[in-house]
């Protein structure tokens, strides 16, 4: 018998050995016991400071339909006050004041929605910590049951093997 087979042989001997079959029962029992997922939103959204929730806002607005609808107004109301309805306009052509303001605009919203951006990769990387450990509790799960029926079977065709021996005998 080679190195290998002998090994192989002894891991055999260990797995039926009852006392650690009741150690790795009790092992799986805590861990169905115990609930490994977990709301990642919620937890996220409850340590967050009020800056943080007001950059998930103006992200969240600055992302929207409504911001680009009321800024093209905007800019369509800016132009047409500058060069029809006043007389003498504060910001004539070529709008230097609104390309300014545009320019700061730019400027303060970058920032805001790369930070809000970030948080929702933070969360995102919880959620998939969170689902791969779930994912791994059902494996664990899955492979023990399937550990089971493949003993359930043996121990039935076993008794079919039996009662076949038992039924030869008798006839």
């Amino acid at each position: 018998m080679s190195i290998s087979e002998s090994r192989l042989e002894l891991l055999k001997i260990i797995l039926k050995d009852e006392a650690i079959i009741t150690e790795e029962e009790e092992i799986l029992h805590k861990l169905l016991d115990e609930s490994i997922s977990r709301n990642t939103v919620t937890e996220h959204e409850s340590k967050l400071t009020f800056g943080q929730k007001a950059a998930d806002k103006l992200a969240k607005f600055a992302g929207s339909w409504v911001f680009i609808i009321l800024f093209f107004m905007t800019l369509i109301f800016w132009v047409l006050i500058n060069t029809i309805f006043l007389a003498q306009p504060y910001d004539v052509y070529p709008f230097i004041l609104l390309n300014l303001i545009l320019s700061c605009l730019a400027a303060i919203q970058a920032p805001v929605i790369m930070m809000s951006q970030n948080r929702q990769e933070e969360k995102d990387r919880s959620r998939a910590k969170n689902d791969y450990k779930v994912n791994l509790k059902a494996e664990i799960i899955v492979e023990d049951i399937h550990h089971k029926l493949d003993d359930i079977i043996e121990n039935q065709n076993e008794i079919i093997h039996r009662l076949n021996i038992l039924e030869e005998k008798e006839n």
